[in-house]
């Protein structure tokens, strides 16, 4: 029992600072954006009000109904509505009541339209969230790839800087045995300080490239954030190119382009729209109201009650009105052209963003290639400079090599060690670029 309340202490006095560091995944850092960000949110904002919009265009259908009631004092002459006789300068009042109700038989099938418009509005609002969305989530695997590749090239800027100064015991060991000048000694001295400055420049970067994710992801900048280390060899190792005109194909599903096809697809609607006003209109409307009036009485002379004179006035009403456009000052018919002019517009702007996003597409595929044999060349020469690398540390371990030749090996060892970890990650990004053409998940 002592065992476990000791155990409990420990878990209860631990850090938080240790219990609070969790990775981030990609994917874990792409859903907290989509369910965080202040733009996915404001648009979101924009669909809600297009549903309005469309519910409004629903209940456009149902007829109106309305009702009224007034009630005036007249200190004129009044009129005694029953038996038509002139009152004298005599307060009377006056009360009404009515109810009425109307409703477009035929209108040109503008609520029809307006009814398909909304819904294309809302089709679009909805659109526009999920290229949000896919905006975030490049801009996430950017950021959250420049993390991996400041972390990797801090890891092989240490891994020098190991190196150097193991290599600088060594050196002092030979200096002193008299198998090398004492200036080879300062040379690697030299060195070991340049190899400092670039691990701390990798540190920073690190830093630095931490601060963007977390700014893309609206969190507080945090020590304790982490993210997960993928696999990344493994995933340009099945790298076979690909096909420019399929991923177009494939891309024809993205909500940029499917957003300006229902935008093009409301441009038709609302040019029918903008002609059905060529349409007579044809109107129902009813009535129902009564009235009382102080002025009013009944045939006998007495008093005509207020109830009594709202049942006997009754008066219910049916009309039908036939609205004919005839000359309306060209309204109509400038009305007509632009919807036409609009709609032009809009199928080249589709057009302008098809011929882009094959642009971009073709962008993406080569420069996946370029990165590609980059950094199998990069990768060709790491090999041989590690060789060359070898060659030359044996060298000057027995004396036959002086200290600034082992600098520039190892220099050029670390050069090229960077230009294969930046090409990798450049051609992992064009290869995630190319998966969200292509449809697929950004993952790593």
């Amino acid at each position: 029992m002592k065992v476990h309340i000791a155990v409990i202490f420990l878990l209860l006095a631990m850090p938080l600072k240790l219990i609070s560091q969790d990775t981030w995944s990609l994917d874990r850092c792409i859903e907290h954006a989509w369910a965080n960000n202040l733009t996915i949110k404001q648009q979101l904002v924009e669909v809600t009000r297009s549903e309005n919009q469309l519910l409004q265009n629903k209940l456009n259908f149902v007829p109106t109904l309305n009702a009224s009631f007034g009630h005036s004092l007249n200190w004129g002459r009044s009129v005694d509505l029953q038996n038509l006789e002139i009152i004298h300068n005599k307060l009377s009042q006056s009360t009404s009541a009515s109810a009425n109700t109307s409703i477009y038989l035929l209108d040109g099938l503008s609520k029809l339209y307006n009814l398909r418009s909304s819904r294309k509005s809302v089709e679009i609002s909805l659109q526009e969230v999920e290229r949000l969305k896919d905006e975030i989530s490049v801009s996430i695997v950017r950021s959250y790839l420049q993390i991996l590749l400041s972390k990797e090239m801090l890891a092989a800027s240490q891994e020098s800087f190991r190196s150097i100064s193991e290599q600088r015991d060594r050196t002092l060991l030979l200096v002193e045995a008299g198998s090398q000048p004492y200036t080879s000694l300062l040379d690697i001295e030299s060195q070991l300080a340049s190899e400092r400055v670039q691990v701390v420049t990798a540190e920073n970067q690190v830093i630095t490239n931490t601060l963007a994710l977390q700014q893309l992801l609206d969190l507080p900048y945090s020590d304790d954030f982490l993210i997960e280390t993928p696999d990344i060899d493994g995933t340009v190792a099945d790298y076979l190119g690909d096909d420019i005109g399929q991923i177009y194909e494939s891309a024809q599903d993205l909500p940029v382009i499917q957003s300006a096809r229902m935008a093009l697809e409301r441009g038709d609607i609302e040019l029918k729209t903008a002609k059905g006003q060529y349409w007579p209109k044809l109107s129902l409307s009813a009535s129902y109201g009564t009235f009382y009036s102080s002025s009013s009485f009944a045939p006998d002379g007495s008093t005509y009650p207020f109830f009594e004179q709202f049942r006997d006035n009754i008066n219910p009403a049916v009309s039908i009105g036939l609205s004919i456009p005839i000359f309306n000052n060209w309204n109509v018919r400038t009305n007509v052209k632009n919807a036409k002019l609009s709609r032009q517009s809009l199928e080249i702007d589709l057009k302008m963003k098809q011929q882009n996003l094959y642009k971009e597409i073709q962008t993406a595929v080569t420069e996946a290639d370029t990165y590609f044999r980059k950094m199998e060349a990069a990768e060709a020469n790491v090999r041989s400079m590690q060789e060359s690398f070898r060659y030359v540390q044996e060298k000057f371990n027995t004396g036959t090599l002086n200290g600034t030749d082992y600098t520039v090996a190892k220099v050029n060892l670390f050069k090229a060690q960077s230009e294969y970890i930046q090409a990798k990650y450049q051609f992992v990004f064009q290869l995630k670029i190319i998966d969200f053409y292509k449809g697929i998940p950004l993952t790593l």
